[in-house]
């Protein structure tokens, strides 16, 4: 398949190898943090050809890349960071990304955890683990990552002229680097609230949240819960 001209509207080390990786006649990869494009150049097997381009910029910033459009436009989990970065700007980022999608845009998201019952263990714990990562984040006076389901992706799309074309769901087992990652994140942030004996008690959780999801992942081969999706779209018309 000829990708042309694509476009990595949320850079990092995970997609932007992938996206190096097809055969494209040149890419542009955007990220917000300074940070993020290093450890995505650092990601990549070899050197960029002279056309590639790594870029920090913020696509609440109408100046960004005037007026390029692209073959293909891919959204990798961006939908849920984004309010990291840029608050209440979902809409109008697939807007602005759908005018500039020449041929295909591909959005991979995360399906928001749902309540479960409380006999279902793993299903508990892991809503349990991401409410504690977020509240660590406010607390710590960080904006943490909101996801949107892919129904609402789908509709979003829709209405700002696109046709999605398939959709598909893909089942998720968590492991330990996912665990890890995810209480690291809490450690930190923990440490960063102004109260110490709030700071000392979400320590204290954290580290029984961490007991409890090592002996969920060893009963359980990992962590058999919620779903990425993959929805694909072009222009109507």
């Amino acid at each position: 398949m000829a990708w042309g001209h694509v476009l990595d509207a949320g850079t990092g080390p995970k997609s932007l190898p992938w996206v190096a990786s097809l055969s494209s006649q040149r890419w542009t990869a955007i990220t917000a943090q300074p940070s993020m494009a290093e450890s995505a150049r650092q990601s990549l097997s070899s050197a960029p050809r002279a056309a590639d381009r790594i870029i920090i910029g913020n696509w609440a910033d109408e100046e960004l890349l005037p007026g390029e459009r692209f073959d293909t436009v891919l959204l990798d989990y961006l939908i849920g960071s984004v309010d990291a970065f840029a608050p209440y700007f979902q809409e109008a980022l697939l807007h602005r990304l759908a005018a500039r999608t020449l041929g295909s845009l591909y959005v991979i998201g995360l399906e928001p955890y749902v309540p479960v019952v409380a006999d279902e263990d793993v299903g508990a714990f892991v809503g349990d683990l991401g409410r504690l990562r977020d509240a660590c984040q406010l607390l710590a006076r960080d904006r943490p990552y909101r996801e949107y389901p892919a129904q609402w992706v789908a509709a979003q799309l829709q209405r700002v002229g696109m046709a999605v074309t398939d959709t598909r769901y893909f089942r998720i087992r968590y492991r330990k680097q996912f665990l890890a990652g995810q209480l690291d994140i809490c450690e930190t942030r923990a440490r960063q609230i102004p109260d110490p004996a709030l700071s000392a008690a979400l320590l204290e959780h954290i580290a029984l949240m961490r007991q409890r999801g090592e002996a969920l992942i060893e009963q359980h081969d990992g962590l058999p819960y919620g779903r990425d999706y993959v929805i694909r779209a072009v222009p109507a018309g």
